[in-house]
């Protein structure tokens, strides 16, 4: 593909921070021609760990696929083991990939789409293999159809039942919040899913400074991505900066949301088409199924999330390396998990703090 490349590190200065992405659609199939490449790339650039956030029934299962993928990688590269002939990953140093882990949904957008039999099924899945949170979830009326009341009614429908297996598995949820910022605050104040003790991420963020400050009074951080890098994004860009005032940079965490949310400096087609298809313009939050998209789109990648913490470091005024260091532990915190922190530079392994709920699953 024709990405923009970047360099491989992730600062001005050089320097590659650890980083988290907490939101891709790395496993859809605009990604099979060259995942291995763009995971080794990703690394290189800082990503250590990247969520695959589901949002249709039906692909629950290509997650595990692409997990797998990265596991099995993973283990065969600490055995010191050969690739497969056949493996894309032939010459590539597998050891240098990131860690990857799933979040299960059924994403608002999509609602026409799903069943109650797909809720019992995720419910099911579950029980049986814990993920790492529940996503992407909420509530979405960007179109007028969406707006219909028994299209919204559904929504909240699933929504309030995703929340409930959330607090039954005690698991972090990414939320989903388009043009309903207010009737999701309701829901989840009235709910007992509490995003203080679970963590919770909300996704993409796209209100403005209240909704902003209103989320993150709740728990949640917010999800930035390569939107922030936009200039002309004044009302995000306000919003996040309204909320670091009030809570500090604790509130927030990066993302890709690739394919989709490419940064100004990598888009290299002025065609506002998602990397799969969709009009980016209608859908920009969305990820599209089932196309192979082509070179003319601007496909994101994970390797691009060092740009986010650019852009973010630029308009906070806050340095590089601090702020790289606190969206780690943000980021930990809002996943439950413990990942150690690499010190740049140093070689050394220092633990920055650790989530308030552990990990009690093999991710």
């Amino acid at each position: 593909m024709a990405d923009t490349i970047q360099s491989l590190t992730n600062s001005k200065e050089g320097v590659r921070y650890p980083l988290i992405d907490t939101h891709t659609h790395f496993d859809a199939p605009v990604f099979d021609a060259d995942r291995a490449q763009q995971a080794q790339r990703a690394y290189q650039s800082g990503v250590e760990h990247l969520v695959l956030v589901g949002y249709l029934y039906r692909h629950f299962d290509r997650l595990y696929e692409v997990k797998r993928f990265f596991d099995k990688r993973k283990v065969a590269s600490d055995r010191a083991d050969s690739v497969d002939s056949d493996s894309d990953l032939v010459n590539i140093d597998t050891r240098s990939i990131p860690a990857a882990h799933i979040a299960l949904g059924l994403h608002p957008f999509y609602i026409e789409q799903h069943s109650q039999d797909h809720l019992d099924s995720m419910a099911d899945m579950l029980d049986q293999q814990r993920p790492l949170a529940i996503g992407e979830i909420g509530l979405d009326t960007f179109t007028p159809q969406m707006k219909e009341p028994e299209v919204f009614a559904k929504q909240q429908r699933f929504f309030c039942a995703q929340l409930d297996m959330a607090v039954a598995h005690q698991l972090p949820v990414m939320l989903h919040i388009r043009k309903a910022h207010a009737e999701a605050l309701a829901i989840l104040k009235e709910h007992d899913y509490d995003a203080k003790t679970l963590g919770g991420i909300a996704h993409s963020f796209s209100g403005g400074e209240q909704e902003a400050k209103a989320f993150v009074k709740l728990g949640f951080k917010l999800g930035v991505t390569g939107q922030v890098t936009n200039p002309n994004a004044k009302k995000l860009r306000r919003a996040l900066q309204a909320a670091v005032a009030e809570y500090g940079i604790g509130c927030l965490v990066i993302e890709t949301d690739c394919p989709d949310m490419t940064p100004i400096s990598c888009q290299t087609s002025r065609d506002n088409a998602s990397a799969l298809g969709k009009n980016q313009a209608q859908s920009p939050n969305d990820v599209w199924e089932d196309d192979e998209g082509d070179d003319s789109h601007n496909r994101n990648v994970p390797a691009n999330l060092p740009l986010v913490l650019a852009s973010l470091s630029e308009l906070l005024a806050v340095d590089e390396a601090k702020l790289a260091q606190q969206l780690w532990q943000n980021s930990i915190d809002s996943l439950g998990q413990s990942w150690s922190y690499s010190v740049p530079d140093s070689g050394t392994i220092l633990s920055i703090g650790s989530s308030t709920k552990k990990s009690t699953s093999n991710q």
